[in-house]
């Protein structure tokens, strides 16, 4: 006979490819994306320990955040714009632009527990001055 296969006289089977597994992996890999992009949080601002509030409220979605301006304030009375750090005499200036830039101006004011009042108020008079009406202070939840 010809176009028999010799020997063992059997078919040779065919190798399958089992896709059951691989979409249980598919949906695992995309499963851990997707918790991992919703945890992280993009904080705009220094890093610094926030008082807490009991009344604290999340400010919103993430393209709002990236609209906002965040003032950082830590304990030893430095000033940041965003992560840029500016002397006082700056912020003036910094925030004048951004409120020629930005069609509805937010800034958000991150105080380490432990910095003085006084710094903080010098930033937010800063900010009311330049007509920001919208100012939020940052805080962790209690």
């Amino acid at each position: 006979m010809a176009g028999a296969p010799s020997g063992g006289g059997g078919k040779r089977k065919k190798a399958r490819l089992e896709i059951i597994p691989l979409i249980d992996i598919i949906f695992f890999l995309l499963a851990t994306f997707v918790m991992v992009s919703l945890s992280m949080t993009k904080n705009q601002g220094v890093q610094v320990a926030l008082p807490t509030a009991s009344t604290s409220t999340s400010l919103g979605d993430q393209s709002e955040m990236d609209k906002t301006v965040t003032l950082s304030v830590n304990d030893k009375g430095e000033v940041f714009f965003n992560k840029e750090k500016i002397t006082p005499a700056q912020l003036s200036l910094k925030l004048q632009t951004y409120k020629t830039q930005a069609k509805d101006p937010k800034c958000v004011i991150n105080a380490d527990a432990g910095a003085d009042f006084k710094h903080v108020v010098v930033v937010l008079d800063e900010v009311r001055r330049i007509g920001i009406a919208k100012v939020g202070i940052n805080t962790d939840k209690k």
